[in-house]
């Protein structure tokens, strides 16, 4: 009688493991039944779903900058007797991770519902294999410099793009680039014109940007970004490196403005770190002068407003006293509200038309990625008997050093000034705002809704310059 009761209870826990081991908590045991829960169709504002039920996504392609914030569940398809957590009308923000759960008895999936774009870009441009072009993603153009020697009427482009773009006119082939070129880039539903002009660089340029680099590729993120703006937006305008200045190798006498746009991930605050950092730039400092004391106005942004001093424009022969590097481009400073600086009694100034907000140009929004590189000039007037000592207040700076100021940071502190054309001597405009900032690592730029700022702001200060 022991022996059968042992026998019993051996089968008894044997069924009950049987049955523990069939279970799971996830429900996702070998009797689920994917056919039983797999989407049949899914849209969101009529665009269709890839599904994939193996891997439990759902895939939405949608045109390039296509707003997500708020897309409509426009068909959802179920097997019979499936329900889901979304119906058609429901509203969900792509922005942000969404999944749709599909539940049929005793089973259920669950979907990631994510998006992809359609883009349609050129990625990189050259023509005749060695001249690259500068691209502006922003605009779509691309700028291409060749030497005067190339023949424009018959060079070959070769290009890439985004994967699965085509690309009319096909590369390959000598084309005329005498005029502007239109390149068509078309990627399902995403679409884009790129237009190519072709520069060969002039005797005698009207506009200079100046760089430390021999080329314009070899220029910082920072610098690059500034300097392509430049060749697109003003008429004439040329890079020209430093060291082809002071080698005779450009020829400034007509040039009417020189911008140079100094960036370094390093704070330089004195005399000896601006010229072990620029060497190139003293070297043509005698040339650039000359041209200075001979009409040609200047515009010094960041660390190139120490240049003031290397052409005489100082008085006092002193640099911005309050210099400082706030973060780097690889790890900027993500900021919690709009920057501005200001310009209390000057919001007439020609370099601020259309750009100020009652006494306040802001440059760029909340959560923009900046270095707040700064030189700028601190008075002792801001807080009585600190330790900069060199001037009192605005006037007594105006006096010994010789500037103009026109804009001031939260402190007061002088960030925008000019050195007036007097003389014969032209005029130099200085911006060592913070504020200033032209690049951002991994931020799309032309969605902020101060940035363009920068830009015209800039276009303002060389139009005034140049008396446009």
């Amino acid at each position: 009688m022991k022996s059968i009761l042992n026998i019993f209870n051996l089968s008894f826990l044997t069924a009950i493991l049987l049955l523990a081991t069939g279970c799971s908590d996830d429900n996702s045991s070998a009797l689920r039944l994917n056919e039983d829960t797999a989407i049949k169709s899914f849209a969101l504002d009529n665009y269709s779903g890839a599904i994939d039920p193996q891997k439990e996504t759902i895939t939405i392609t949608l045109p390039e900058d296509y707003d997500m914030a708020a897309m409509t569940v426009t068909d959802i398809q179920l097997p019979a007797g499936a329900e889901a957590t979304l119906k058609q009308g429901d509203v969900l923000n792509l922005n942000m991770t969404q999944t749709v759960k599909v539940a049929n008895g005793n089973v259920f999936q669950q979907y990631v519902i994510q998006t992809r774009y359609d883009e349609a870009r050129i990625l990189t441009f050259q023509l005749n294999d060695m001249y690259s072009g500068i691209i502006d993603q922003q605009n779509q153009n691309i700028l291409v410099q060749v030497p005067a020697s190339a023949d424009i009427t018959k060079l070959v482009p070769t290009y890439t793009a985004t994967e699965g773009a085509i690309v009319a006119p096909a590369g390959g082939t000598a084309m005329d680039f005498s005029r502007p070129v239109d390149f068509i880039v078309s990627n399902n539903m995403a679409s884009a014109v790129y237009t190519v002009k072709v520069l060969t660089p002039a005797g005698k340029p009207a506009a200079v940007y100046a760089g430390l680099a021999s080329t314009i590729e070899g220029l910082n993120p920072e610098e690059k970004e500034a300097a392509t703006w430049m060749l697109f937006n003003v008429k004439d305008a040329q890079y020209v490196s430093f060291s082809d200045i002071a080698s005779g190798n450009a020829d400034l006498s007509e040039c009417k403005v020189l911008w140079w746009h100094f960036h370094a991930d390093a704070t330089i605050d004195d005399m000896n770190k601006f010229e072990t950092a620029a060497p190139a730039a003293l070297s043509a400092a005698g040339v650039i002068k000359t041209r200075y004391e001979q009409g040609m106005n200047l515009l010094l942004t960041r660390y190139a407003t120490f240049y003031a001093v290397n052409l005489g424009a100082a008085k006092d022969n002193k640099n911005p006293n309050n210099c400082w590097l706030g973060h780097t481009e690889a790890e900027p400073e993500i900021t919690a509200e709009p920057w501005s600086f200001f310009i209390q009694g000057h919001e007439n100034h020609p370099a601020y038309q259309g750009i100020h907000e009652g006494n306040a140009v802001y440059t760029c929004g909340k959560g923009y990625g900046i270095t707040n590189t700064t030189a700028q000039w601190h008075l002792r007037s801001q807080d009585g008997a600190n330790p900069w000592g060199d001037y009192n207040d605005e006037a007594d700076w105006s006096r010994k050093h010789g500037g103009q100021a026109l804009g001031y940071g939260g402190d007061g502190a002088i960030v925008v000034w000019e050195y007036p054309a007097d003389g014969g001597k032209g005029g130099v405009f200085c911006i060592g705002s913070g504020c200033y900032d032209w690049y951002s690592e991994g931020i799309d730029t032309s969605k902020d809704p101060y940035h363009g700022n920068v830009a015209k702001f800039t276009k303002n200060a060389i139009d005034y310059l140049t008396g446009k």
